[in-house]
């Protein structure tokens, strides 16, 4: 996964402040160590965007196109479950048949079993994972290349004890503050379904208001600064009741035309919300298209559009960061969009053309 070609995830952040003059300097002061040293903790640190071995960080191997790119790099040594059951069922059976015993004493258990580990830890290859990241020098965003809740947290805590701040995701609750100065409890419940009552659940809400909007609507968006777009939802597509992560209340439609279908139009009826959809965003003949995770407002299988074609390197990365910075601004103002509607005068004319759509949508 790389953000220099193809595909990739994406959690949409930014820089409370700006970063220090000395970045650089205090991302080299964190930068991963030498994999001949890592044990069987976790070792985490700074390495270059280009790949997971360079832990040297500078002008050179950390700005691309003018932009941060780097990686933070977890490593650990590890023994294979299987590999480590065997050796300790070795040592156990000789221990029985040394002592005459029919079992091993729990305690003589654990310290076979560290003695192994002892002695074949640092024999294990260290295993090594990188979580990608740009920062837009000029605008002060940071991408980062995960959709995993688990891997941002870390990212963020790391990020906090080299910089003394924390990104900020770009998500529906920043979003609701920077745009309009309120909380989100600030936005009303939608329902799309006549049959049930409005249950809150902004993130899904706003995914599939943007299904109705872009059948509706033609899915259109005129920006001040980067001209106009269409957005349309696809499948396959996961519907969930409000107050369900996952589980019985999911339904996933992946065959045929799943937004046409009835399974589709069912999950409404009773009261579902998108969950988890692909989408295409489109300007002229530029495409963007991925998958959107409705819960978190993070991004999967990102496809940038392809650019021009341009000879260095450089340039080709900061082309693409280019189009993120296009395609996170576009993503807000649809949300801005759907804010205001909601939040508007002519809610109950909005939600009433909502209602009209669901309940008059043809099902094949």
């Amino acid at each position: 996964m790389s953000f220099e070609r193809g595909s990739f995830a994406l959690t949409i952040l930014r820089l409370p402040e700006k970063l220090p003059n000395d970045a650089l300097e205090l991302f080299e002061s964190k930068a991963a160590g030498k994999l001949d040293n890592v044990k069987d903790e976790q070792s985490v640190g700074w390495v270059s965007g280009r790949h997971l071995l360079e832990s040297s960080i500078n002008e050179g191997t950390a700005l691309c196109g003018g932009h941060f790119y780097l990686n933070l790099r977890t490593a650990q040594r590890k023994i294979p479950a299987s590999l480590l059951n065997a050796e300790c069922r070795k040592e156990e059976l000789a221990y029985m048949q040394m002592n005459k015993l029919l079992f091993v004493p729990n305690k003589v258990r654990r310290q076979i079993k560290k003695d192994i580990e002892e002695k074949r830890i640092m024999s294990m290859p260290p295993m090594i994972s990188g979580i990608p990241f740009v920062i837009d020098k000029t605008s002060g965003m940071l991408y980062l290349g995960t959709s995993s809740p688990k891997k941002m947290d870390t990212f963020l805590s790391f990020f906090q004890d080299t910089f003394k701040m924390e990104p900020v995701q770009v998500g529906i609750y920043d979003m609701m503050f920077r745009m309009f100065k309120q909380d989100v409890d600030a936005l009303r419940p939608v329902r799309f379904s006549k049959n049930c009552k409005a249950e809150s659940n902004p993130g899904r809400d706003f995914v599939t208001w943007l299904w109705f909007y872009s059948e509706e609507m033609g899915g259109k968006l005129k920006t001040k600064d980067f001209g106009e777009f269409e957005i349309m939802i696809e499948g396959p597509i996961t519907f969930a009741l409000s107050d369900e992560a996952e589980g019985s209340g999911e339904t996933v439609v992946r065959k045929g035309n799943p937004l046409r279908s009835a399974e589709a139009k069912a999950a409404l009826d009773v009261g579902k919300k998108i969950k988890k959809a692909k989408f295409t965003l489109a300007r002229d003949k530029e495409i963007w298209s991925g998958s959107i995770d409705a819960d978190l407002l993070t991004f999967s299988g990102l496809k940038l559009p392809e650019g021009e074609k341009l000879d260095d390197p450089g340039s080709v990365f900061a082309e693409r960061v280019n189009l993120l910075h296009i395609f996170q601004n576009v993503v807000q103002e649809y949300f801005r969009l759907f804010a205001s509607s909601v939040r508007g005068e002519k809610w109950s004319k909005d939600e009433a053309d909502i209602l009209k759509w669901s309940t008059e949508k043809k099902a094949y």
